[in-house]
């Protein structure tokens, strides 16, 4: 295992500092727990995409765009799959390329049901395979929020493919597959960069690119049910303990610290967010609430297995106010549709806890050190996060605007104005979400 390879899995949060001998000289051996609690979390990531981000999208928007919304997530999550298992785990985790990996596992080739990770060694392939195949599925998924409710349904296929192809794989192969970012040493539990910066700068992107809806800053654009809303927000929430618990690779104790830091991150989040909204508004909303929670899980993701448990409560405070900012004030000041605040919320929040981890992972702050807590130093530590985060945000908005403009060029990324006035519903999809 080369070093490189070895500081990513580290950064990812795959082995733990104590697990480096281990790693690199231990045989491979099948440890059902650690079997069992990753198939587990496999799952519940599936559960916070569908039906959890489709309903927490869907109950934004209007009901004439509801299916449209679920429609978008529900493809986007069986497709990016399909591509996943096809070349993107082997550009992904197979090689050690600067920027991609290699062809030697296209079609999941040489890969058997005995056949055990080579990253983790104790769980087999395929469950790796399926795990980081969820991840890369929601991660594009969640730019379907920004561009709700005025894009063509062949548009989001075509830039699904192209920006999962030379964003999401080069990203996370840069992060968590040994190119690189990982070997500088930056700190990615879950996916803060490789999932919520990535996608959020896309997002923004799409948002200018496609244009503004009809009636945008005229009309009023309230959630159509915001049951819905909180219902998948809930689901986000559950799901969520798969995506960064699962991240630690095993069942042990990387595991707890990264369960309970989500479980605390998103309530301090949360209660923050109403706390400013209240004070701003005079009222605290259930949209305020479930936008919260969802800005503390974005944020506390890079962190969770980094920080303490006090270190991840300062965290959500900071990411509930800082996102409430991004929804409003940010949002106002950069003039872009983005109808559900995707860059909001996951591009800040991610930003945000991208960045304070290299603070709160300080040991003297309650966290674990990072990857040499001997040596920790939070300057050079946050230094290293920056760039990351500079790195994912050119990336990413580069290749989403090539994407959106070779969709234009070739399906057309828009619908016409009366289909738009009509709900993309019937429109598109040639049904409707409710009967009236």
């Amino acid at each position: 295992m080369t070093k490189k390879l070895v500081m990513s899995l580290l950064g990812m949060g795959l082995l733990g500092a104590s697990g480096l001998a281990m790693a690199q000289d231990a045989a491979p051996a099948l440890d059902s727990g650690d079997t069992a609690w990753m198939l587990t979390s496999t799952l519940l990531v599936i559960l916070m995409t569908i039906p959890g981000l489709a309903l927490f999208y869907g109950g934004l928007g209007r009901s004439k765009n509801m299916l449209s919304v679920l429609m978008q997530v529900f493809v986007v999550f069986s497709l990016i799959s399909l591509l996943w298992a096809i070349y993107g785990f082997s550009l992904t985790f197979v090689g050690e390329g600067t920027f991609f990996g290699g062809f030697g596992a296209l079609f999941l080739s040489g890969i058997t049901p005995d056949t055990l990770s080579a990253v983790l060694k104790t769980i087999p392939e395929y469950v790796f395979v399926a795990f980081q195949g969820t991840f890369a599925a929601i991660t594009t998924a969640l730019i379907v929020g920004s561009f709700a409710e005025r894009i063509k349904f062949s548009a989001v296929v075509i830039f699904s493919i192209l920006w999962f192809t030379f964003s999401y794989i080069p990203i996370a192969h840069m992060v968590w597959g040994g190119g690189l970012l990982g070997g500088d040493g930056a700190l990615d539990f879950a996916g803060g960069t490789v999932v919520h910066i990535n996608a959020g700068v896309a997002g923004l992107v799409g948002a200018y690119v496609i244009g503004k809806r009809l009636g945008y800053g005229k009309e009023a654009f309230t959630p159509h049910s915001l049951t819905l809303t909180m219902v998948g927000a809930s689901l986000l929430w559950v799901g969520w303990f798969g995506f960064n618990a699962g991240s630690a690779g095993a069942a042990n104790g990387g595991a707890g610290l990264a369960f309970i830091n989500t479980v605390l991150a998103t309530s301090a989040a949360t209660l923050s967010w109403i706390a400013g909204e209240a004070l701003h508004k005079g009222k605290a909303s259930m949209l305020g609430a479930a936008s919260g929670a969802v800005a503390g899980l974005v944020a506390v993701t890079p962190a969770a297995g980094f920080v303490g448990p006090m270190g991840s409560i300062v965290l959500g405070l900071i990411a509930g106010v800082v996102c409430l900012w991004g929804v409003g004030g940010l949002k106002r000041m950069l003039g872009a549709d983005d109808a559900f605040d995707v860059f909001g919320v996951h591009g800040v929040g991610g930003i945000v806890g991208a960045i304070l981890t290299g603070v709160f992972a300080a040991p003297g702050l309650g966290g674990t050190g990072g990857l040499t807590p001997e040596t920790f130093a939070m300057g050079a530590q946050v230094l290293i996060q920056v760039k990351s985060v500079l790195i994912t945000i050119v990336w990413s908005a580069v290749v989403a605007f090539i994407a959106y403009k070779i969709a234009d060029l070739t399906v057309g990324l828009r619908v016409s104005q009366e289909a738009e006035r009509e709900g993309l519903d019937i429109t598109s999809h040639g049904e409707t979400a409710y009967t009236r």
